[in-house]
């Protein structure tokens, strides 16, 4: 069966593939929130705007972004050591393609919630 879109470029297809994977992390998603909504934050406040992230996983987390362009890291010479993110436009953009997921579940709670209760009542009843 033959397509009716272009062929695409296989490099563009495994950038989608990675992204899609990183993306569709929670934490990627939650702390791209948060820093579109925080601007520059210092490590430990994007720690705590995140519940339930732990240490290690918001540093991998942060460090996936910061090598795929979304954040940029700001190591500061004071002591103690201070350590800010901020997205990058790279980042933004991507937040914004992603706010559109936001709305669509703002728009479509109950819709899912009744689908979802209606499954599970008959799920009960097989």
């Amino acid at each position: 069966m033959e397509s009716d879109y272009p062929p695409t470029d296989p490099r563009v297809d495994a950038l989608v593939n990675e992204l899609i994977g990183r993306v569709a992390d929670k934490w990627t998603l939650l702390i791209l929130e948060v820093l579109e909504e925080g601007g520059v934050m210092r490590f430990t406040q994007v720690g705590r705007a995140v519940p339930g992230i732990s240490q290690k996983m918001l540093t991998q987390t942060l460090r996936a972004m910061e090598r795929d362009g979304l954040v940029t890291r700001t190591i500061h010479p004071v002591i103690p050591p201070r350590v800010d993110y901020e997205l990058t436009p790279l980042g933004h953009s991507l937040s914004a393609a992603f706010c559109g997921v936001w709305q669509w579940a703002e728009a479509h709670l109950e819709e899912v919630e009744g689908a979802r209760s209606r499954f599970d009542a008959a799920k009960v009843s097989d």
